[in-house]
């Protein structure tokens, strides 16, 4: 009893940070009894870039298994109830949870054998736990290109969703115009940023450049007001990012006098 009340009391000491991290341990430990499990890999924030871990993140994991266990391990989340009890489980692909435990701590995970690891991407990988059998070589994920796409190519792919999302407003289609121009069109526009002003340090993300945009491009970011306005003001986001690209990159003419008659 005087052991829980010490756990209790320190664990409310804790910060969010710091709970996130603990669970993470807990959930290791758990595997660590839990027959077939073989490791425990922390993601994002939760894996090597804890240094931007605060207050609103949750905890993205992978559980490694052993060849023929996946379905065990994701039919029954005993593994987990073990270590806290949960709230709210939504099975959100056929390889894991978005799940909520009972004390507030939100995660995403997938359960995988080692042979799926090399077909799976993913980034800012730690291995927060591991069976003396798992083959750590294994954790070589397939990474998602990085390789910038040209700017004309994505100038042209901006311009012509202006173009199709504009019509569509007029067409009284707001929803899908909203997704064209203020949802395509800008996220071209972020992928073109990288060319006109320099990065600043913030943990990017490779399969969201929209991720901490607001801290890596400050410059560029103070047009995301104009840029994405809300459902009834797509011809006002339309000649923002047209501005914005007519001053930064070449724009045929012909486009950007038909955006401007639409808009």
């Amino acid at each position: 009893m005087v052991c829980d009340v010490w756990r209790d009391g320190r664990l409310a000491a804790m910060t969010h940070s710091e709970k996130l991290l603990h669970r993470l341990d807990e959930i290791g430990r758990s595997l660590a009894n839990t027959p077939d499990g073989l490791a425990l890999i922390g993601l994002g924030s939760a894996g090597s870039e804890t240094a931007r871990m605060d207050a609103y993140s949750d905890l993205d994991f992978f559980v490694i298994v052993q060849a023929g266990q996946k379905q065990r391990f994701i039919a029954d989340l005993d593994w987990l109830t073990a270590v806290h009890p949960i709230a709210y489980q939504f099975l959100n692909t056929a390889d894991g949870y978005k799940l909520l435990f009972a004390d507030g701590i939100f995660c995403e995970f997938a359960v995988f054998e080692p042979g799926e690891l090399a077909h799976i991407p993913f980034a800012a990988e730690r291995v927060v736990w591991q069976a003396e059998t798992f083959d750590a070589s294994l954790m070589k994920p397939k990474r998602p290109s990085t390789s910038p796409r040209e700017a004309d190519w994505l100038v042209g792919e901006a311009i012509t969703n202006l173009y199709v999302g504009l019509c569509r407003y007029r067409r009284g289609e707001k929803l899908s115009a909203a997704r064209f121009v203020q949802g395509y069109a800008v996220d071209r526009v972020l992928e073109l940023t990288a060319l006109i002003e320099t990065e600043q340090p913030a943990f990017p993300d490779v399969f969201g450049a929209e991720r901490r945009f607001e801290q890596r491009f400050p410059g560029t970011a103070v047009n995301l007001p104009q840029f994405v306005p809300g459902y009834d003001h797509t011809p006002q986001a339309a000649r923002a990012i047209l501005h914005f690209l007519d001053t930064h990159f070449p724009v045929n003419p012909a486009m950007k006098q038909l955006i401007l008659s639409l808009a």
